[in-house]
């Protein structure tokens, strides 16, 4: 059933986020990342995998992940938390879109600061083609609190979703519990941010 059609049936959305875990930058050591399944702000399952440091799997990774898990079916809507995992391993926005079937919605807190982001990625191979990637994902949307780039559904229906998604503050759940519990996983506990 179409976004648009839940949100008006006021019924629950089905949303898998995926945060990556704590990882020691310049290590080779794979990068964790946890997928959290909601239906609205409720816990319902949990997916676990990991990608290379500043690679260019993330967006294999996560498809594989999802093609192989049972949560596929009842999901309506796949989140991450920005456009990358592992540092600078690029989410390719409109590729994993294709793949699942799903809106694919890439959130951030805030603005992102595309100077910083590319001096950082001056110091990393294939900075052109982590650029093009990452602007593939099309414009940044701006529905305060949400900060996002989605492919897959329009911008305002997204908007709507992850107000939908959101119990309190500016982090939908699946997000939220996904960065805590990859934090838990690594460091023991949970950070006290999210």
């Amino acid at each position: 059933m179409e976004l648009e059609i839940l949100l008006q049936r006021n019924k629950k959305i089905r949303a898998i986020g995926f945060d990556d875990a704590p990882f020691i930058r310049g290590t080779k050591d794979p990068v964790n990342f946890a997928g959290v399944v909601c239906a609205g702000t409720r816990f319902e399952g949990m997916l676990w995998g990991e990608v290379e440091a500043d690679g260019w799997d993330a967006t294999d990774r996560i498809s594989e992940l999802l093609l192989n898990s049972k949560f596929l079916p009842q999901l309506h809507i796949l989140l991450i938390d920005g456009i990358c995992l592992g540092g600078f391993n690029v989410i390719d926005l409109p590729k994993l879109c294709d793949r699942v079937g799903l809106p694919c919605v890439s959130v951030m807190r805030k603005m992102p600061d595309m100077t910083k982001i590319d001096r950082a990625l001056t110091r990393l191979p294939h900075k052109q083609k982590r650029l093009e990637t990452i602007q593939n994902a099309g414009s940044i949307h701006q529905f305060p609190p949400f900060y996002f780039q989605v492919c897959g559904a329009s911008p305002s229906t997204i908007a709507d979703v992850l107000t939908n998604l959101t119990d309190r503050g500016k982090v939908p759940e699946p997000l939220r519990l996904a960065h805590l519990i990859g934090s838990a996983v690594i460091k023991g506990e949970s950070s006290n941010q999210a």
